[in-house]
């Protein structure tokens, strides 16, 4: 059970209703990462609280651990964790790749996802080993992390996998190309994809469980031929929405290339996620190019970490640690209503990293999500009151 509504669009931005078995998702929405089924550092009443619609989950690692045939006997991932929402999971197809392709290139999410961009020392990534993953036509075979086992996946058997989960939107596995793969490897790869993609379908409408939806996925990393053909190809096969993932080039203006050559092909009346990205600024770019979900571990990984969002701030976030916060009484961020800014400073948050407590990551992220969350609410206010270019603006211009 899937059905989406537009109703908003400023040229591109797209503001709208998704709705599933578990809820409805105002879009466009910032999907929190749940990687094991449990958003980090936080409790499902947390994230009711901050107005956290959707979670995403992963397939992949929820196999290695606890996996899905516990989690069916639970009940499904719902009962298991706790959450009522919307869920999604991911096939675990860029977990895999980590294991394979990103460990021979050197490159990875988040911060070296784009092999031009450097990291916060101004160094180019370049870290690299020996891949853990063996790709054929029917599947790949992987090494778990955990305790070295074989494990294959299939696209049948992930669609499988996800089934038993019983997350309201899945994906099906992909092959996930590195930046640095040639044209040749990367339409190689692009077309196991679309064959697996049709298994994955057969599979889907093989089972009899029509409470969840199959997005496809659009891969042919920066290649505009590729991504248009790609494109096209899994829009006419009928998928419930689309996921637009793999690699999305060297740089970040590559990424909006790839969006600016796929949006105009994909169908209207479905919903478009873009995996992995979650900067602030590319939040807004992705928006005005059409994206309706985004997910990212960027807001839960900071907070790990001491770094917090404030509007204003340098790339839009602090970092806790530094002296400067040290007597600093201020909330977080000023004005800020979230749990965290309403009833602790700058100082005492940083006192607690200092001691290693963990109640520091957990008033960290419980701030995080809240400003990504309220950010996402005014570009759908802001889409559909035609100021979302207004908006987009003043933020970007505050940093």
């Amino acid at each position: 059970m899937l059905s989406f509504e537009l109703f908003a669009k400023e040229d591109d931005a797209r503001a709208g209703k998704l709705i599933t078995l578990h809820g409805l998702i105002e879009t466009p929405s910032f999907v929190i990462v749940g990687t094991q089924a449990a958003v980090k550092a936080v409790s499902v009443k947390d994230l009711r609280k901050i107005g956290i619609q959707m979670i995403i989950a992963n397939a992949y690692h929820l196999h290695l651990q606890p996996g899905e045939n516990l989690i069916e006997k639970a009940g499904g991932l719902h009962r298991f964790m706790g959450w009522e929402g919307p869920l999604m999971t991911d096939s675990g197809g860029f977990q895999i790749f980590s294991l394979g392709a990103a460990r021979e290139h050197g490159v990875g999410k988040i911060a070296s996802i784009f092999p031009e961009q450097r990291d916060r020392g101004g160094h180019f990534n370049s870290k690299k080993r020996k891949p853990l993953v063996r790709v054929d036509e029917d599947g790949v075979d992987f090494i778990s992390y955990l305790d070295g086992s074989l494990h294959r996946f299939t696209p049948r058997r992930v669609v499988e996998l996800q089934l038993k989960l019983g997350a309201d939107i899945i994906l099906p596995l992909d092959e996930c190309t590195s930046p640095l793969h040639d044209y040749q490897y990367t339409k190689a790869a692009l077309k196991r994809t679309q064959r697996w993609a049709l298994q994955a379908l057969e599979e889907f409408h093989r089972r009899p469980n029509k409470s969840q939806a199959l997005m496809g996925i659009v891969q042919g990393g920066a290649y505009q031929d590729l991504r248009e053909q790609c494109a096209q190809f899994i829009s006419d096969q009928g998928f419930d929405g689309y996921a637009i993932g793999g690699s999305l080039g060297r740089s970040k203006m590559d990424m909006y290339h790839v969006l600016e050559w796929t949006n105009p092909i994909l169908p209207q009346d479905k919903p478009r996620h873009l995996l992995g990205i979650g900067e602030i600024e590319d939040i807004f770019e992705v928006v005005q190019r059409g994206i309706d979900l985004i997910d990212c571990v960027l807001p839960t990984r900071m907070a790990n970490t001491g770094t917090l969002f404030v509007k204003g701030a340098k790339h839009f976030r602090i970092h806790i640690y530094n002296m400067q916060f040290k007597d600093d009484l201020r909330p977080v961020e000023q004005g800020c209503i979230c749990y965290t800014c309403r009833h602790y400073s700058r100082a005492y948050l940083r006192h607690l990293f200092m001691a290693k407590e963990p109640l520091a990551t957990h008033l960290a992220t419980i701030h995080n999500l809240y400003f990504i969350e309220s950010l996402m609410k005014q570009i759908r206010v802001a889409i559909k009151e035609k100021g979302f270019k207004q908006l987009k603006e003043e933020w970007l211009s505050s940093s």
